[in-house]
């Protein structure tokens, strides 16, 4: 980033999954990650692992 510019478009945001493990009691896995405000104004998703239930699952963002 130039010096002097305005504030940091860089933003840390936390992506959420909450997935059933095989005895149906809910997991929760969270991972943080920063994104360009500027050029992903929307909300991101991203496939990530999930360790309780041992697979890949989809990571939505939460405010």
């Amino acid at each position: 980033m130039a010096k002097g510019k305005g504030k940091d478009v860089r933003v840390q945001v936390i992506l959420e999954s909450i997935e059933n493990d095989e005895n149906g009691k809910p997991m929760v896995s969270r991972y943080i990650t920063t994104k360009n405000k500027k050029n992903t104004p929307d909300r991101i998703e991203r496939k990530k692992y999930h360790a309780g239930v041992g697979r890949v699952t989809v990571h939505k963002e939460i405010k």
